[in-house]
Formats: C-alpha cells, structure tokens, sequence
C-alpha cells in the first residue's frame, strides 16, 4: 500500500530546510532519548559560551554523540544475485542451501515476496524504500535514458537507508556488488556522490558494476581500485566474505554498544558462473533428469514444505524452451554440466553466508541481529539464451554460440577459462512454479524471490512461513521499524520524498495479518503488471532472451489472474471479467505515471549505447584522448568507445637497454577486447573478439634501445555493426606490418574488464603475455593518444 502524505508539512519542511531550523512535519515529536530523529542529521544543542578565565574552575559540556536508540538490534542485509523462487532447497529447489535452511527453521520464510526483476533497480528499492523509477533507477545503470524515472542517477531526495541509518549511530559496511553508481560517474573524476561510501557507508569492499569475474575480480576499498589478495584457489565470494567477518567483529571489539548495519551482496549467482570445482562436482549426475522433472519435483517439495497452495499448478514452460526429451545426447550432456556448474555456485555461496553467520554467533551477536537474506534480486537469468553460454558477453553482442564448440570446454567449466551462462531451460526450472524468468517484471518467475527473516529477539515464531504480499521497497521501512526509527523527512538539508514501502513488522508475530502492502506496479523493458488487493494484471512484451524485432507496445496483449487463488498465474481471467482488466490496466497507467515508469523504452542491447540512449556520456563528442602510463582501471562506460569507427593509437615510448615487453594499451581482457603491446620487444597489436577468435599483428623487428613511436591504424570497414577492418602497425612514422581483423564486437567488451595504460589488469586480452602484473611494460610509455573516427 502507497502512503498518502499532506502537502503542507513537506512545505513547512523546505521552508525550515532554507532557514536553518528543524521541523519534521507530522512526526516531529521528540523519541524517548529526546532526539528528533526525522531531521538527519540531528541537530546539536547550542554551545554554550564560557566568562571564566581558567578552565579549572569550570567542567565542560558532556560530549553530544548520536546513539542508536536502546535496544537497537543489528542488521544484516543478505542479497544473493540472479536465483530465482524455485532455486534454492529452503523454498523446493534442488539446490542445498543449509544456512538458508537453519535460519528459515529458526526464523520465518516469505512466499509473496517480489523485487523488481533486474539487478539495479531491485538493489536500489531495497536500499532506499521507494519504487525503482522513483529512483531514476528503471533498468540496470548501463542502460539508463534521459527521461525521468531512467536516468541512473539517483536523486538526493530519496536517500539511502545506510544514511539514514549512519546518521542514528550505526556503523554501516557494504561488502560484494553495487551496481547502482550511474555509468558515466565510475571514473577517477567521479562525482562520487553515488559511490557507496558517499551512499551511507563507512566502509566498503566490492565492486562497482554488475558482474565481475570471480577469479579475477574489479575490487574497490572505498573508492580506490586494489588488487584481489594473492592466494591459491583465490575466490571474490571467499575474499568479500572475509573483509565482511573481518570488519563486524572489528567494529563490535572497537565499539561494543554501537550497532552495525551490513549489506552483503554477492556477485553470485550472476554469470560469469563461476564455481570452485569441487563444489560444481557435489552436483554429478544431479542434473539428468532434465529441466522438465527437476520442475514436477521442485513443484512437489514446495507444496511439501507448506511453500505454495495444494493445487498449486505448474505454469507453462515458454514455448521456446523445448522439452527436455527432445534433446540430443550432447545437448543434454553440455546442459546438464551448465546446471551442476550452477548449483555448485549457489551452494558455495550459501556455505560464504554460514561463515558470516557463524562469525555472529562467536561474538555473541546473532540473537540481536535482523538477519534478512533474500534469495534473489530478481529471477533466474535466462540471458543464457537456448543452448548457454562459454563467454557471456556473447549475449550482448548479439552473438550466437553453438552446442559443438562449447562440449570442448566441459571439463573447464566454471574455471578461470570461461566466463559462462547457462542454458535458459534451468532458468525457467530454477523459477518454478512459474513460466518466466529474470528481466519479466510481469510474470512472477522474473519477480518473486524467497526470502527468510531471522530475529530471535523481533520473531517468537520457528519455522513460520508468512504469505502477505511484500515487495522489495518494503524492506527499508521494516528496518527502520525494527530499529525503532522514524522515516525521516529531511536528510542533509533535503526534504526527502516518501517512503512508499510498507514494514513487515507486523506480520513478524502474526501469521494471518491483513496485507497492507495493497498496490504494487511492475515494469522492465516494456514487460509490465500491476498487483491490487489480490489481483494482477500484465502483459509478457518479450523474454529475456528477445532483443530485437519486438512486437509494438500498443499490440501487447493483458492477462488477468486471481493471484490469492492461483499462485502460479495459470488460470487468466481476463475473458470472463474484462471489466476488472479495464480497471486494473487504468490503474497500471495512474501509478506508472506517478512514478514516472512512462514513457516505457523496450529497447534492450541499443541502450547500451550512452548516444542512443541519451545519458550523458563522459567522452562526449570527443574524437581525441590523451592518455598516461598509470592509467589504469578506466571502465568502458568513462572510456572512448572505439567499436564501430576506426581508431588510431599513437605511443611515445622509450625502450630501455636489453629491449621491452608487456602492455601499452589494453582494453577488456581474455573474453574480449583489444591491445597494444609488445613481446618479444616487437610492437603487437591483438583483436580478441570474444574469446572466440584472435586477430594478431606483429612488427618483423624488436625496437632498439631509446625513444621511439609506435601506431596502432585500425580502418574500420563499416556498413554497419560489428564489421572488420585493417589494422596497419607503423614504427617512427613507417609500416611495417598489417593484418585484416575479420570482426569486431559491436556493442560491448566486458562488464568489469577496463582500460589500462602500462598494464593488462584481471584477464589479458592476449595470450602468451602473462596475468595481472606479468603484462606490466619495462620500458617507458611517456603518452598514448587514442583518437577515433566517425561511427560507420
């Protein structure tokens, strides 16, 4: 249910806000320490002012220090990446989730929970209380638009709860993946105003995208780039997990009655699926049955567990997927690999997540803390497409992958050598009982995750299972009900626009509690729904694995279903009460408007794209960027996009006696990307177009000690995306070397891997040049200049 808010005390609160004194419109009322908590800051007392001389004759002031309110309990916030309700043991799947599973039984599960079926906005309606397109957050950061309620760029009105609850004397750390920092403001020139730790939190470690590479991960210390720890079997879930036990028990040895708030979201279960071995091997043999009896079974667990209603029936597979009868042996053999790989990874997730629990209980913290642990950001990703995925980047560029050349490569999958999706059939299993999948905000498969709240000290029940309608924004205001704080109205000087979740307070000790989270829209890439007292009404406008030739919106066709009656959705209403499909697509439109979700952009890889989408790109209109060694860690999104144009790279070097290797210019890495560099002391330039195929060209010559300049001349062919070109090596202004590059990647490189000067960080985009700090060039790079053509 939506909160209704007067207009004047919002008024009466910009007013005080310009002349500097407190108001808190309706809630302004002093709490029992005699603060008023709905202004944050909160407000010091006046100083008072001394006329004795000597400081010995008088005491001073007792020390004003904010403290949470007594008896505030700690608060962990558990986000796991890209699983759906149907995934894991606690909810029916087929995936061991014990940790998941001991702290339902000692705590509560939720079965009517929804996010918004994409990772950014979920993470930020989580985070903030208010609808996704409230804050700007629509789609995910990489394919923002100009219009309001897209944009990326989250509004100082609508603060964060971590700020929120700083500012009430927690300690906050956020550890893992935050995606939620616009694409254009992740360079050294910041603003960092977005960045997490200008976000409400003292601390944190993780990186800034939406997937990294798990073996070799983009890691932030607050905003400084570090390099991942040097160990064997190095693991980012292992290494976000230790920097998070690491700090908890820091901050409570340091300050024992202040309370922590966390938030640990792991890059897990998103693609890459990357998986220790061992773990993946758990799942041998696990898999045979196929996608379509893994459904019927996970179906039957969860009517078992008490999870979904007795007739609960089974949605629908899509029509694209096909059964798995229908098969090959080698699809099946390849398919069955892809989910074992997969499992393996939610499994060894859960185990990280054990670790961080048991961690409480040592320091005798667990009974005190709100553990809140959802299963998911959103479904399952079926962005695998059909057959999956060896690099899954493949999928953004439009690239199909075949059965026959990914077989070879079982026995790495899930290592360091593939960077892989799955097949979309385990999607759709890993959401049962229901049909669709993540990036569908309009079908409970792409929305409804489990989640399980633990509070020993909040939450009589054991094993309980609550069946209200709650959302992802719902989760701010349960916090700060727990913790016995008001919705502020003000945060640092702005008047803040209102919550529009709802607390699930109280449902924690009563099972059969009214819903009064009443109203709730949907939306995502033109798939859109809208919920209301128990009915749903939407539109399927594509599936995610759907990115171009789609239908126009104004054909989509709406289905209605009585939701309290028919848990999976597979009984539409629309035919015998169109009245109430009129109805409720009306008030789809009232609330889209409200939120600005309109006007709705279908458009999925073309957002990616600053120019088509219309963000701001940092790049701009320039055609020319000078670069210096030290550079490093530039994401593609602050970077010259040189796809589909042709590029010139001109470098100043200095070569040291004895000759020089390593990378010059790098961007992206082994699934994808490009450099300049030298081994062997020969000026090489290499094409890796999605790990799939190398284009190299290489000078006949090792340079001679001292200063040359080395280019780089790539003509883009053009005629379209994605087209090759020749690339032409020049030493001291003369040819001496050229090749044709059949190909190039027309959309993206990589969602973590960046631009280096000096260096290849994370993966190298060629072979042979060594990992990390073996590509460092030994000789001197004094410039680069990077300068591109017109797009073609």
């Amino acid at each position: 249910m939506f909160r209704v808010r007067l207009a004047i005390p919002c008024l009466v609160a910009l007013i005080a806000s310009s002349l500097a004194i407190s108001c808190a419109g309706p809630s302004a009322a002093p709490g029992p320490d005699g603060l008023d908590r709905t202004v944050l800051p909160i407000h010091e007392p006046k100083r008072p002012t001394y006329s004795e001389l000597d400081a010995r004759n008088v005491e001073a002031p007792p020390r004003f220090e904010v403290k949470a309110p007594e008896g505030a309990p700690n608060v962990v916030i558990v986000l796991i990446d890209d699983i759906g309700f149907g995934g894991p043991s606690t909810f029916g799947g087929p995936i061991r989730t014990p940790n998941m599973d001991a702290l339902a039984q000692a705590g509560l599960r939720f079965n009517n929970f929804h996010t918004t079926a994409l990772c950014s906005p979920t993470r930020i309606a989580l985070k903030s209380g208010r609808n996704h397109h409230t804050a700007n957050a629509g789609s995910i950061m990489e394919s923002s638009t100009g219009f309001p309620g897209n944009t990326g760029k989250i509004p100082d009105s609508v603060a964060p709860l971590a700020e929120m609850m700083r500012l009430n004397g927690y300690s906050t750390g956020a550890f893992g993946k935050w995606h939620e920092t616009a694409a254009w403001e992740t360079s050294v020139s910041g603003p960092f105003d977005r960045w997490p730790t200008q976000q409400g939190f003292d601390k944190f470690y993780g990186f800034i995208g939406g997937e990294t590479d798990q073996w070799y991960p983009l890691i932030y210390d607050g905003v400084i780039k570090v390099e991942p720890p040097q160990m064997k079997d190095y693991h980012f879930t292992v290494d976000m997990t230790d920097q998070a036990i690491n700090w908890m028990k820091a901050q409570q040895s340091m300050t024992p009655d202040k309370p922590f708030f966390m938030y640990y979201a792991t890059g897990a279960v998103h693609a890459p699926h990357h998986a220790p071995k061992e773990w993946a091997d758990k799942y041998k043999g696990q898999f045979d049955k196929g996608w379509d009896e893994i459904r019927k079974q996970s179906l039957e667990r969860q009517k078992k567990l008490g999870l979904v209603p007795a007739d609960t029936q089974l949605a629908p597979r899509p029509a694209d997927i096909v059964a798995w009868d229908s098969l090959s042996a080698d699809q099946r053999r390849l398919f069955t690999r892809q989910a074992e790989v997969f499992a393996g990874f939610l499994e060894h997730t859960d185990h990280q997540i054990g670790r961080l629990e048991q961690s409480l209980q040592e320091i005798g913290e667990l009974d005190n803390t709100l553990f809140i642990y959802i299963a998911g950001d959103n479904g399952t990703s079926a962005e695998g497409g059909m057959v999956g995925m060896y690099n899954e980047m493949t999928y953004f560029n439009g690239v199909p992958e075949k059965v026959e050349d990914m077989l070879p490569l079982l026995d790495k999958w899930g290592g360091p050598e593939t960077f892989p999706h799955m097949a979309a059939g385990w999607a759709v299993a890993f959401d049962t009982p229901f049909t669709w999948t993540k990036q569908v905000a309009s079908d409970f498969g792409g929305t409804r995750n489990g989640m399980v709240i633990h509070w020993p000290k909040g939450i009589r029940e054991k094993g309980g299972v609550r069946s209200q309608f709650s959302h992802v924004i719902d989760i701010a205001p349960t916090i700060l009900e727990a913790a016995g704080l008001p919705e502020p109205t003000s945060v640092n000087g702005v008047v803040q626009t209102p919550i529009e979740g709802t607390s699930l307070v109280y449902a924690f000790n009563d099972a059969t509690a009214p819903e009064r989270h009443t109203t709730q829209y949907f939306e995502m890439f033109g798939n859109r729904a809208i919920y209301h007292e128990g009915w749903y009404a939407r539109t399927i406008h594509r599936a995610a694995w759907k990115t171009t030739n789609l239908p126009p919106l104004t054909s989509d066709v709406w289905d209605l279903y009585d939701a309290k009656k028919d848990f999976s959705l597979t009984k539409n209403l629309a035919a015998e009460h169109p009245e109430k499909l009129k109805e409720m697509q009306a008030l789809f439109m009232k609330e889209a408007e409200r939120v600005n979700a309109l006007p709705i952009d279908d458009r999925v890889l073309e957002r990616m794209n600053a120019a088509t989408a219309g963000r701001p790109d940092l790049m701009g209109t320039r055609t020319s960027l000078t670069l210096y060694e030290g550079m490093q860690g530039m994401m593609e999104n602050t970077f010259m996009n040189v796809k589909n144009r042709s590029k010139k790279i001109t470098v100043e070097l200095e070569i040291p006696d004895g000759g020089a290797n390593g990378a010059i210019l790098s961007q992206g890495g082994r699934f994808g990307g490009w450099s300049l560099y030298m081994q062997g002391g020969k000026p090489t330039y290499t094409y890796n177009f999605l790990g799939l195929s190398r284009f190299t060209v290489t000078a006949p010559q090792a340079l001679p000690a001292g200063s040359a300049t080395v280019v780089l001349d790539f003509a883009y062919d053009g005629g379209g995306l994605g087209k090759g070109g020749k690339a032409t090596l020049l030493v001291n202004g003369k040819p001496v070397a050229d090749a044709r590059i059949e190909k190039t990647q027309p959309n993206i490189f990589s969602g973590d891997e960046t631009a280096d000067v000096g260096i290849d960080n994370q993966t190298p985009v060629a072979e042979g040049i060594g990992v990390g700090a073996e590509t460092r060039f030994t000789g001197k790079i004094h410039k680069v200049t990077l300068e591109v053509g017109a797009m073609k």
